[in-house]
């Protein structure tokens, strides 16, 4: 385990915002992470779903841990792994059931805490089984799938941050050049097949990919609107959607409204701002530092987007990334 002192943290984040660690541990095995990762102790991967403080943090859990081992049809994938990375080598395995994730940036270990997900699939669908760290015990866990509490954008994991630490995921695919049922409208228009076909696994990824660089939401360095956290706000579960705005039904028996169309109908359309934040000038859900911006200034910008929504509609947005040291 390499450790380093007073780090820049920005650079390790998709935001370019944060200030320094005091201590950074860099994990390289599991083995690195437990050692590391005492309570109270940040553990960072790849940092594209954080607002990281501007002060910076006192010690941080670097994890670049690294492996993707086969069974099958199942893959038990190191938490440090690139998540598109990952995406890529299943296809490349002939394996699907990931690829309607094509482009999500940050590390496997991350995307059962969120329960990523994009264009009709969530991760919870493959997940078997977490390994992780308690750090209320210092012992570890495997917690299938049923464990994990999942739903939209959330699990236990991220429900008690300061317990769980994720080591590695196990995940079920299925064998095959076929993707799942396409069940995403705009995903489905792009393939040109309708809603619960299937189509070529290949040709989804490379459609979700051109999607998202259409929205700014695959990390270029040459797009400065990708200097973002992604979408900043869930979509809001609702008892009624408001006249006009995109909705889909939920498990939950409620309404899932579209968080993008409800900041832009209370005035916040795309690029507005003209500070050193603003919203992307491809997708008004991404907060993007435009250069020189501080953390206090993102979150200012995302409060009044917040509150915007409320006045207009009474429905309250919920910030996706996680604000660290904080909230919004």
């Amino acid at each position: 385990m390499r450790e380093r002192t007073d780090v820049p943290l920005a650079p390790l984040t998709s935001l370019q915002l944060g200030g320094p660690a005091r201590r950074l541990l860099e994990c390289t095995t599991a083995e690195d992470v437990v050692e590391a990762a005492r309570p109270g102790v940040f553990v960072l991967g790849g940092g594209s779903n954080v607002v990281l403080p501007d002060q910076g943090l006192d010690t941080v859990a670097l994890v670049r841990t690294r492996g993707i081992r086969r069974n099958g049809t199942r893959l038990e994938v190191q938490a440090g792994e690139d998540w598109d990375g990952l995406v890529a080598c299943a296809l490349a395995e002939g394996l699907v059931g990931l690829e309607a994730m094509s482009g999500i940036p940050g590390t496997v270990g991350a995307s059962p805490v969120q329960n990523i997900g994009a264009y009709g699939a969530e991760v919870a669908t493959a997940v078997v089984s977490v390994r992780a760290l308690d750090r209320t015990t210092g012992e570890l866990a495997v917690l299938p799938a049923a464990a994990c509490g999942f739903s939209y954008r959330h699990s236990a994991f991220k429900a008690e941050p300061e317990r769980w630490v994720v080591l590695s995921v196990l995940l079920q695919l299925s064998a095959g050049r076929l993707s799942a049922p396409v069940r995403y409208a705009e995903l489905a228009r792009a393939l040109g097949v309708a809603l619960g076909e299937r189509a070529p696994a290949a040709d989804v990824r490379e459609a979700v990919l051109e999607l998202r660089r259409g929205k700014g939401m695959v990390l270029d360095p040459a797009d400065p609107d990708s200097v973002s956290a992604g979408s900043f706000f869930t979509n809001p579960l609702v008892p009624l959607a408001p006249e006009g705005a995109p909705s889909w039904p939920d498990p939950s028996g409620l309404v899932k409204v579209s968080a993008a169309w409800l900041i832009e109908h209370s005035g916040f359309g795309k690029g507005w701002g003209d500070g050193p934040v603003g919203l992307s000038s491809k997708h008004t859900l991404a907060l993007v530092n435009r250069g020189g911006a501080t953390t206090a200034e993102l979150l200012a910008l995302a409060r009044t987007v917040r509150d915007g929504v409320r006045v207009r509609f009474g429905i309250e947005l919920v910030n996706e990334p996680v604000v660290v040291g904080g909230s919004l």
